[in-house]
């Protein structure tokens, strides 16, 4: 089989707050040293990983480093990790948008690329007019692009908004064109990020039933990168886990999820006692993160859970509301909550705690995932702010037949009434 993306030993290194080095003569010295000498660049020697969650001493980072494999046509590789890892990075290296630092990466064929929300489209052009301009990027002739025009629009849904400024399109609904412009036009590679998240339900369904058509069907090269563990184990045959810019697991799909899910961190609690390098941005920042039994000392099914968090908004005067999401190791949401934590426009600058609580007997014992948002009258301030992942412990055993081997995500425990000849016995 041909060989579709080879990245052979690639890293990209970024300079922290600035474009430049800092100094005209010290770019001028690297470019002299570099391209005229014929030396190793010095600045390649230093650096540090990309490790948000600490300060560092170095001014550059390795967002990527040393990356070194191939995919073969027609594979549909899943790029996982946690954030920061590098795997959008590794993207837009892949689609041009940026350089590689060292190294050097080979596609063989057309890349369609839908990295963020928008990519790609000018928003003074109606959405008619990107279809063109997309597809003349490719390589396609007009006449080409006419033929996929109506397939593009009707998977797309935007069809009244068609031939409006893209720069009055909603978020999804700029996703939607998107997707449909970078599967339709027939690129031989396809480059999917975490843009899919944005869509609803229904267009989400669409656009992974329609990147199985684009790789098994007809036989091109997918990369998908996505915080959802079951789309990808539905989609993709092949994995690379990324962490802090290298590949630490490569393999068949189910092997590299489930490394990633093992390899993640289980402990119960998390604080960040530095608010520079806290979870968050300029409007909320997490201080600490914790998981207790509402009874007992070990959280279980029959426990109860309680949730705190602790945090810090630095956005007053609005409506603040957060938001709990609840899912399983593989991404499956149990539940969605959004709690008000101010009704009026009241909110203060300063430290707030949210508790929820989950009464006992309703999860069943496995490992399971917490994802929080935080948001301004439906207007998001921190998307997708925290990831943590806790374990529920079994317990009822002696209580009745396996039962704390049972399947299922929840164990509830229902009031039961039994009888023997109509008559009640407990």
């Amino acid at each position: 089989m041909a060989t579709a993306i080879e990245f052979n030993h690639v890293s990209k290194q970024y300079r922290l707050g600035l474009v430049s080095t800092k100094t005209l003569s010290h770019d001028i010295r690297r470019w002299w040293l570099t391209s005229v000498m014929g030396k190793e660049d010095p600045y390649l020697k230093i650096g540090e990983t990309n490790d948000r969650a600490t300060k560092g001493s170095s001014e550059y980072v390795w967002a990527l480093r040393d990356i070194d494999f191939k995919v073969e046509q027609g594979d549909v590789v899943g790029i996982i990790g946690k954030n920061g890892a590098g795997k959008s990075t590794l993207l837009k290296l892949l689609s041009r948008v940026t350089g590689p630092t060292t190294g050097t990466i080979r596609a063989h064929g057309r890349i369609g690329s839908l990295l963020e929300v928008g990519t790609g489209f000018h928003g003074e052009m109606t959405g008619r007019e990107n279809i063109f301009m997309n597809g003349a990027i490719l390589g396609m002739t007009r006449n080409e692009i006419q033929a996929k025009l109506d397939e593009i629009i009707d998977f797309s849904g935007c069809e009244r908004y068609i031939d409006t400024p893209v720069k009055r399109y909603s978020s999804g609904m700029t996703v939607r064109l998107g997707f449909a412009v970078a599967a339709f036009l027939e690129p031989e590679i396809l480059v999917v990020d975490e843009v899919l998240a944005v869509g609803d339900a229904e267009f989400q369904k669409k656009a992974i039933g329609k990147m199985k058509d684009v790789s098994k069907g007809e036989g091109r090269t997918v990369l998908f990168v996505s915080h959802n563990m079951a789309s990808v184990k539905s989609l993709c045959t092949r994995g690379v886990l990324l962490e802090q810019g290298q590949v630490k697991y490569m393999g068949g799909i189910k092997d590299t999820v489930d490394y990633y899910i093992g390899d993640a961190d289980n402990s119960q609690n998390a604080y960040f006692n530095d608010l520079l390098t806290a979870p968050g941005n300029d409007n909320i920042r997490i201080r600490s993160f914790e998981l207790f039994p509402i009874e007992g000392n070990k959280l279980n099914v029959e426990s109860g859970i309680c949730m705190r968090m602790k945090f810090m908004n630095y956005k007053p005067n609005i409506i603040l509301d957060f938001t709990i999401e609840l899912r399983t190791i593989d991404d499956i949401v149990i539940f969605h909550t959004t709690n008000l934590v101010t009704t009026q426009n009241d909110a203060k600058k300063g430290e707030y705690i949210v508790e929820i609580n989950i009464p006992k007997y309703t999860l069943n014992s496995g490992r399971f995932k917490v994802v929080g948002w935080f948001g301004e009258a439906q207007k998001y301030l921190l998307w997708g702010c925290y990831e943590h992942i806790f374990e529920v412990e079994n317990t009822l055993t002696g209580q009745g037949y396996s039962m704390a081997t049972m399947p299922g995500i929840l164990k509830p425990r229902f009031e039961t009434k039994y009888y023997y000849n109509d008559v009640l016995i407990k």
